[in-house]
């Protein structure tokens, strides 16, 4: 292939890669949330690395599994399934359709097999050629979904709802309000209660410089956690219903809507809370949760919202980073529960659920990156205001 057609190739791939950036649709960013999703599925632990003298591609030429489940065939199958829809949506959203799911389902092939590629090299994950199969599957399906409802016209009719509900550039915080349930699925010691990690950094801090002459320059708190009180614990449950809310408000267009936006992530913090319990404690703890103290927070929160729904979304973003310093102040000025910290050293990190941990890391993170996109929104809107 000549030179000169290799350089416009990759100027047209260069172009393509572009008009992905800048088009106003979720599809993108969510595409590379879930593939990052499935490389920390795929390779966790991340630990014990070591070449095992086998070629990384033998799985691909290994016998039928004896050993299989019906779980596992539908997990992976499952696993797949939202990188190839979002993958072809985002073809599909982008003026590339005609191929958008044979590109789809190539990516995810590709992904698998990295994955199942890697996996030789951890002693703890096992390579399978039917897992390889059945997440290619999996991305052939959800591509095929995504091309299927975009010749119904349904993504067309998300679109003009979209449109009328939400400003032009949603995508981070509809990213960002996608993620919060998952964020809620990792037990916390309280509801809500996302981005309670000080006493989880000092003390890896403290294990990585013991024996070091830097340990000594770790900051000593004068005074141990101490646990909320029941009005703190309100404040912070009203907060954390409320931040999401305010997170909503700097997208959602007419008032009216965002409380029935706020109605939802209520109705959806409370079933991703009592999903959590479930999973940790069982069906019979599924609402121990529901407390005096959780229950009055909740009713402010909500109260908060409806009240606060004709806020600009400028005020709406200023207002979100006042409660989110509130909040994580609140949160960590009190100690883990050691009673769950006890839970969780038994807790089953495998389940497909909550994806060998991930479910953690948003937990801790999404407060944060939530604060960052909220700067972001109001130095961009700033900045739209000084060049009009």
């Amino acid at each position: 292939m000549p030179d000169q057609e290799i350089a416009q190739r990759f100027l047209l791939w260069l172009q393509h890669f572009k008009t992905v950036l800048i088009q106003k649709t979720a599809a993108w960013p969510l595409a590379l949330s879930y593939v990052g999703l499935i490389v920390y599925a795929s390779l966790y632990p991340f630990s014990d690395w070591r070449d095992q003298g086998v070629s990384p591609w033998v799985f691909l030429f290994a016998p039928w599994p004896r050993y299989w489940t019906g779980f596992d065939i539908g997990s992976n199958i499952l696993g797949y399934m939202p990188a190839g829809f979002f993958l072809a949506l985002t073809a599909l959203r982008t003026g590339r359709g005609h191929l958008a799911v044979s590109r789809a389902a190539a990516v995810c092939g590709v992904l698998s097999i990295c994955m199942e590629a890697l996996q030789i090299y951890l002693p703890s994950r096992v390579p399978s050629n039917v897992d390889l199969g059945t997440n290619m599957l999996g991305g052939w399906l959800g591509a095929s979904m995504a091309y299927l409802l975009e010749r119904l016209g349904t993504i067309d009719r998300w679109s003009r709802v979209r449109a009328r509900w939400f400003v032009a550039d949603a995508r981070g915080a509809l990213v960002l309000l996608a993620l919060w349930p998952l964020a809620l699925l990792f037990p916390a010691a309280l509801p809500l209660g996302l981005g309670q990690v000080l006493e989880r950094v000092e003390t890896t801090l403290v294990e990585a410089l013991t024996n070091t002459p830097f340990l000594v320059w770790l900051p000593v708190r004068e005074i141990e956690l101490q646990p909320l009180l029941p009005v703190s614990e309100m404040l912070c449950v009203a907060l954390g219903l409320l931040i999401p809310c305010l997170l909503a408000y700097c997208i959602v267009l007419p008032a009216s809507r965002r409380i029935v936006f706020a109605v939802g992530i209520l109705l959806v913090g409370v079933a991703m809370t009592s999903l959590s319990a479930t999973l940790t404690w069982g069906p019979q703890h599924a609402w121990d949760w529901v407390q005096m103290p959780m229950q009055a927070g909740l009713a402010i929160g909500l109260a908060a919202a409806a009240l606060l729904s004709p806020l600009s979304h400028r005020m709406a973003a200023s207002l979100a980073l006042v409660a989110m310093a509130v909040y994580l102040g609140l949160l960590n000025q009190s100690p883990a529960d050691p009673y769950l910290m006890q839970t969780l050293q038994t807790w089953e990190q495998g389940r497909f659920i909550r994806f060998n941990g991930l479910a953690q890391w948003l937990g801790w993170l999404w407060p944060y990156t939530a604060v960052v996109y909220l700067v972001q929104h109001l130095w961009l809107g700033r900045s739209k205001t000084r060049i009009r």
